[in-house]
């Protein structure tokens, strides 16, 4: 008996959110199909009605992590603006929390999937590149200082978000061995960035 296109398309989306978790948690390539596909409730024989392969996976978990990680962006920054509160500040201290340290299967896909990205293939690598791009031009948007030019803005939002995720990542290597130097790192770049970007 054949499975129809609604379950198909189910047991496609139960595939990426598992794959998804996995490959932010453990990396890539230490998740097997047998794995992945028993994670997602399905049998691995199954994978490839929905795959051509691993790689096709893999592609389309990162655009789809990119894609949503731009809309929460997004979503954020609106919500800081109708608040009236000041997005970029709001951003600085949700991006370095130990909450979000914590959350690696739901963060920030950028960090998430950075330590990655080089061993991809190149479809995997270019949707990558494309969902750092159109974040960070979003980023560049809540970039405010006086007399800056665009290409300024997006050269300082650059290197703002850099030292986030460069944060990020390092609190997250040792947030078990050394839970102190973690939050020292957070606490560290989140003054830092915020002496830097101080409209007061």
């Amino acid at each position: 008996m054949g499975v129809s296109k609604q379950k198909a398309a189910e047991n496609r989306e139960a595939i990426i959110a598992a794959a998804d978790s996995l490959f932010r948690e453990r990396g890539v390539d230490a998740v097997g199909l047998v794995e992945l596909m028993a994670a997602a409730g399905l049998t691995r024989g199954g994978f490839y009605n929905h795959f051509a392969s691993k790689d096709a996976l893999v592609a389309t978990v990162v655009a789809k992590a990119m894609a949503d990680g731009f809309g929460n962006l997004d979503e954020a920054i609106t919500a800081s603006q109708a608040r009236g509160s000041d997005p970029l500040a709001e951003q600085i201290d949700w991006y370095l929390s130990p909450e979000h340290r914590a959350d690696i299967e739901h963060g920030c896909p950028n960090t998430g999937f950075a330590g990655d990205v080089r061993r991809l293939d190149p479809a995997g690598r270019a949707r990558y590149a494309q969902g750092l791009a159109a974040n960070l031009d979003r980023f560049a948007q809540i970039v405010q200082a006086p007399g800056l030019e665009e290409g300024e803005r997006r050269a300082r939002a650059i290197a703002l978000f850099s030292e986030m995720a460069g944060a990020l990542l390092l609190s997250r290597a040792v947030a078990d061995a050394d839970p102190a130097l973690a939050d020292e790192i957070l606490d560290s770049a989140r003054t830092d960035l915020h002496n830097r970007t101080s409209t007061a």
